[in-house]
């Protein structure tokens, strides 16, 4: 029998990112509970619930006439306190003019001062009175502190809400962008830093780290976020790490407290040797094993320990180097020491694409 023709293919060394898949939820990046600053009964409610509301918008209003009566109130004693002042000014005009001709004492021009003094200090406090008012009133319209989506109203018209009171009248959540907090095992990242610390791996780049969100079904998210952080602290009851990942939302697909999949490069190996799957094989005790082409084309087995998988190729930890060639098409045709017609074997991918490439025209 002639030999089997088979598919091979010459490994190279090339960097590879070391990723990893860890559980988490998505979060709000800002989160603000509605609250009433002045106490009153709620006239009426604005904001649709479950709509997007902007930083400021009015979301309800408190019946505003007591703090209107209060406005009027301070604006009277604010006048009152300013012809009083006008007043004890004249009066030290005079005793200083009285003085200056040695009619009246200098304890009568010292007693004018100091009313003037005292008139001053009147208007000052009924100038804060008038603004403290101004406020209150300015309260009475209540305005989102933040920009985000609103839930639900938590009070109806109607009701008497408090300055002091705990609950609030509603919960505001920016969702654009949003966190994707996941937890990762200490002894992995301590792992990590030890591979890092020895040179078999290196450190990606400050903000150069891919972070994608994978969703129940398998699919990614379309839009890639960057990392932030990783808590200095450790979980005593899950000895569990949590970093936090930054996402655009601008479409809302991501929604607090969804569960997700956040696939993170934490590393990266350089010069490393991948195989592709269909090349590898299992033994009788399920040790990895591929047919490397060695002299006059004969077949070897050869066991190797396979790390992450990378798209359609394992990352060989040992066993495989640089330059050796690996039998990927065929192997269930191979027979250990046996020989084969080696053919150069393209992935299908790019097989379809220089396929469909029009034929160069002869010359």
């Amino acid at each position: 029998m002639p030999p089997p023709a088979v598919g091979v293919v010459e490994l190279k060394g090339r960097d590879v990112p070391v990723v990893n898949e860890l559980p988490g939820r998505i979060a709000a990046t800002r989160i603000s509970e509605v609250r009433a600053r002045v106490s009153g009964i709620l006239q009426e409610r604005v904001f649709e619930q479950g709509a997007t509301v902007k930083k400021d918008d009015v979301l309800y209003r408190i019946d505003p006439r007591l703090f209107k009566v209060r406005v009027a109130s301070a604006e009277a004693a604010l006048q009152r306190a300013k012809s009083i002042e006008d007043n004890a000014r004249l009066q030290l005009e005079r005793q200083k003019s009285l003085r200056d001709r040695n009619i009246a004492s200098g304890i009568d021009y010292d007693t004018a001062a100091v009313n003037l003094a005292q008139a001053s200090a009147d208007v000052a406090s009924a100038e804060a009175g008038l603004d403290e008012a101004k406020i209150n009133l300015e309260y009475t319209e209540v305005r989102a502190p933040i920009s985000g989506v609103i839930g639900a109203a938590l009070v109806t018209e109607g009701a008497l809400v408090t300055a002091d009171g705990t609950s609030n009248l509603a919960l505001i959540q920016q969702v654009d962008p949003v966190y994707a907090d996941f937890t990762q095992s200490a002894q992995e990242l301590l792992n990590l830093k030890k591979a890092v610390a020895a040179g078999t791996l290196a450190s990606t780049a400050p903000g150069e780290a891919r972070v994608e969100l994978v969703f129940d079904d398998g699919s990614l998210y379309a839009e890639p976020g960057k990392l932030l952080f990783a808590n200095a602290n450790v979980d005593s009851n899950t000895g569990q790490v949590t970093l936090r990942a930054e996402f655009p939302n601008k479409s809302g697909d991501l929604l607090p407290g969804m569960y997700v999949r956040v696939r993170i490069e934490q590393a990266v190996k350089h010069n490393a040797v991948t195989v592709p799957q269909r090349a590898v094989i299992r033994d009788d005790t399920g040790q990895a094993q591929v047919y490397v082409l060695g002299a006059d084309n004969v077949a070897e087995p050869r066991k190797i320990t396979l790390g992450q998988a990378q798209g359609s190729e394992w990352l060989v930890e040992s066993g495989l180097k640089q330059g050796e060639t690996v039998i990927v098409d065929g192997v269930q045709k191979v027979q250990p020491g046996g020989k084969v017609a080696p053919e150069a074997w393209q992935p299908a991918d790019q097989a379809t694409s220089s396929s469909q490439q029009p034929a160069k025209a002869p010359e």
